[in-house]
């Protein structure tokens, strides 16, 4: 028997011991050389700054008043949650499926390599993988595999993963050392992508089951789950059977680390899979078009608060909350009525055009190359003509193809050229509509159009168009302020003359809607409630136009008005915001309120960075707008006033409504303004181009084609309970209100005038 020499056998451990420390030595050498980068050769690692306040790309939200979520803005669909508002069941089936010893390793799960690499020895493609859920976080958080972290070394193929993974590695330990398990569990279920630019569990579960985190089931969590090793290859709306599979293996993970009994795999493994899809983007939603409107202006703010305090905010990836005006619930009555009108009047405008095409100019013939004129102007035809050249343009604007077009009737598929689609849109009436609260000037609805993914373009901020007669107040209100008449005086409904001394030098007098003078002695109220044209030109030619602008700009109207006699008529276009803003001044006791549409804007942390406050100056007497909504409720309340048919919709009864319809010539652009006592709303209805309208005034008149909607949104809001703030009942009168009636006195218990002993004649101003 040979035995070994004690000599020998010591050497060899000693050289094992050797061999053993120097392998550690290098491990040891290369983790240091890959955190610090030496000689650059393995790109730089997150500083103590990154690592200490980890960021992911966060999507901006806008809050409604009311605490819902109004949509995002975003590159990656992401918002993020605490780890208490996610179900548990979606934290098991993870646990049991990606990291099964997450609350025992460290960062490294030294079995799972182990595993890994005997995987690899053996040639089984299938044991897994060994990244533990904190590496996973590492990877997501700081991006460690981008070229911002790639060193000399990074060229090569293969080292270039070795180093990405040794940073992981090394990242996993030291966030596991700065966080705690939940924290770790927060940062991987809020940066995961599952897929359709869906980013973090509280997307994913609003996304395919329309559910919030803490609602999601057994199945449900699985299914999430099954997606995270890729997102593509179980996508349950491509491969919904791949995605089956998946979620029935995850089922089987819990149920082998006892998350779950044997009975409910059994009986989850066969339900379906249940989806509820919910694409989020920009053109779903509540208040597409307001969130599109705020998005200029949030981005202009974000640039000036970073150059003012030294900041890197980013409207798409900053996580910013920004907590709006709007209230959820009569955002989503107001587009429900909007959509409700609108299909009914779309139906009354193609049956009126039926067989013609609607263009036309003011002798009522049909505008020769119209449509061509229309496809010369549209972005498409421009930029085929600038890359292709116009001939070319031309050929393809002719191409029928397959394409998604609008209608009333949901979306549909047709086969159609570029010009026919042209053709077929201009045929839609277009709308706008605004309602805000006159007491805080907070906007609490906005409606920019009939649908925003096929018309972009916002009919309440963005477009502007002739008033018409819902300009007349501003009128009204110049005469009564400067004295020039009081709230009970008559004028004579008969022609009025304007000449070149008047501002009108190829002389002008205007007509009555039905071309007719009753020659009766009209009071105030009857007068604007039943939008008699002549007194108007009496008021602006008594005042002059230059104070009427004065008036209405002091009010709130910021468009540039046009100083001529024609202006009580409404010829100058102001939008939908401008109007609903001057409005409440008569609302809000002469108080002019700007629309407040943001209370305050916080950081992904809470951190608020700016709060917004309510901007009001008195720029008449509280009696004399109260005087403008007693005139005004002649329109609604008394015979042949222009609103009258609100009564129809039951929103009169118990209730004071001061209102204002408004029709341009040619019915091309109708108008409605409304106001209760904390309720301002104004709506605009017409074709997107002037020459595009009803051809008769029982059509195209604004009590018919933009009234109707006001009456269907405030019969929903006076429906709901939670808005008891906006319930019906009277204008707030003024403490002492007394009317100037020339002598006479108002009775504060009737609101009715008693005139003065007098001749009959007296107080007919013309």
């Amino acid at each position: 028997m040979i035995e070994l020499q004690p000599g020998k056998y010591r050497r060899s451990i000693v050289r094992l011991w050797r061999f053993v420390a120097f392998g550690l030595g290098l491990v040891i050498l290369y983790i240091v050389a890959v955190s610090f980068n030496f000689f650059w050769l393995f790109g730089g690692m997150p500083d103590l700054k990154t690592l200490e306040n980890p960021k992911s790309e966060l999507a901006s939200e806008l809050i409604s008043e009311d605490g819902k979520s109004l949509g995002k803005y975003f590159f990656e669909n992401r918002i993020s949650i605490d780890i208490a508002q996610i179900s548990p069941n979606l934290i098991n089936a993870l646990i049991a499926t990606e990291d099964a010893r997450f609350v025992n390793h460290s960062g490294i799960d030294p079995r799972s390599l182990l595993r890994v690499f005997k995987g690899i020895v053996s040639g089984n493609s299938s044991s897994g993988g060994g990244s533990t859920l904190t590496q996973q976080v590492a990877k997501n958080l700081f991006n460690t595999r981008s070229e911002e972290f790639e060193g000399i070394l990074g060229k090569i193929p293969l080292v270039r993963i070795v180093i990405a993974k040794t940073k992981e590695w090394i990242l996993a330990v030291i966030l596991e050392r700065k966080y705690t398990k939940q924290e770790i569990m927060k940062m991987y279920l809020n940066t995961v992508s599952f897929g359709n630019n869906t980013y973090g569990i509280k997307v994913a579960a609003k996304t395919y089951f329309n559910k919030e985190a803490w609602d999601l089931n057994v199945p449900e969590a699985a299914l999430l789950v099954g997606m995270l090793q890729n997102p593509t290859l179980f996508n349950p709306l491509r491969f919904p059977e791949n995605a089956l599979n998946r979620r029935n293996i995850v089922l089987g993970q819990m149920m082998k680390y006892d998350y779950l009994s044997t009975d409910k795999f059994d009986r989850y493994k066969e339900k379906s899979l249940g989806l509820n899809f919910t694409v989020d983007s920009h053109n779903t939603g509540l208040a597409p078009y307001f969130r599109e409107s705020m998005r200029g202006y949030l981005k202009s703010w974000i640039k000036v608060y970073n150059e003012e305090h030294d900041e890197t905010y980013d409207l798409y990836t900053s996580g910013l909350r920004i907590y709006t005006t709007i209230d959820s619930r009569m955002q989503r009555y107001q587009e429900e009525a909007l959509t409700e009108h609108m299909k009914q009047q779309q139906k009354l405008f193609d049956a009126h055009w039926k067989g013609r095409d609607p263009w036309i100019d003011k002798n009522g013939k049909e505008i020769p190359g119209f449509i061509n004129s229309a496809v010369r102007k549209s972005p498409h035809f421009i930029s085929l003509k600038r890359d292709l050249g116009e001939e070319e343009a031309w050929r393809i604007m002719k191409k029928p193809y397959k394409m998604k077009v609008f209608s009333w009737n949901g979306e549909k598929e047709v086969t159609m050229s570029p010009i026919d689609s042209i053709r077929y849109y201009k045929r839609f009436l277009r709308a706008g509509m605004m309602s805000m609260d006159p007491r805080n000037g907070h906007v609490k609805a906005w409606v920019g159009g009939i649908n925003f993914k096929y018309f972009k373009y916002d009919h309440v901020k963005q477009g502007s168009r002739q008033p018409g007669s819902t300009f007349k107040p501003f009128v009204y209100v110049s005469a009564l302020d400067k004295n020039f008449l009081t709230p009970c005086d008559h004028v004579t409904d008969q022609p009025i003359y304007f000449g070149p001394s008047d501002g009108a030098p190829s002389g002008w007098s205007p007509r009555n809607s039905n071309n007719k003078y009753s020659y009766q002695a009209l009071s105030l109220r009857q007068a604007l409630g039943k939008s008699v044209n002549t007194v108007s030109a009496y008021l602006m030619k008594m005042v002059r136009p230059k104070t009427v602008v004065d008036y209405a700009h002091k009010l709130g109207i910021t468009s540039n008005l046009q100083a001529v006699p024609s202006l009580c008529l409404g010829i100058s276009d102001v939008s939908v915001y401008e109007m609903v803003g001057a409005y409440c001044a008569f609302a809000n006791g002469g108080h002019r309120t700007e629309p407040m549409t943001i209370l305050r804007i916080e950081d992904r942390y809470g951190n608020v960075l700016q709060e917004f406050f309510q901007k009001q100056n008195q720029e008449i007497s509280e009696n004399m707008a109260y005087n403008m909504l007693y005139l005004m409720r002649g329109a609604v309340e008394d015979p042949g006033g222009t609103a009258g048919r609100l009564r129809q919709y039951g929103v009169t009864e118990g209730n004071e409504i001061a209102a204002k319809t408004g029709t341009t010539s040619n019915y091309s652009d109708g108008w409605f303004m409304g106001m209760t006592q904390h309720l301002v709303s104004g709506i605009w209805v017409g074709g997107e181009d002037r020459s595009i309208h009803f051809r008769t005034i029982e059509l195209g008149q604004g009590g018919r084609v933009a009234m109707p909607a006001w009456g269907i949104f405030m019969k929903k809001v006076y429906a709901d309970q939670t808005l008891v703030q906006y319930r019906k009942g009277p204008f707030n009168k003024p403490e002492n209100y007394v009317r100037e009636c020339g002598g006479g006195v108002v009775s504060d218990s009737t609101d009715t005038y008693v005139p003065p002993s007098r001749s009959d004649d007296e107080g007919v101003l013309f």
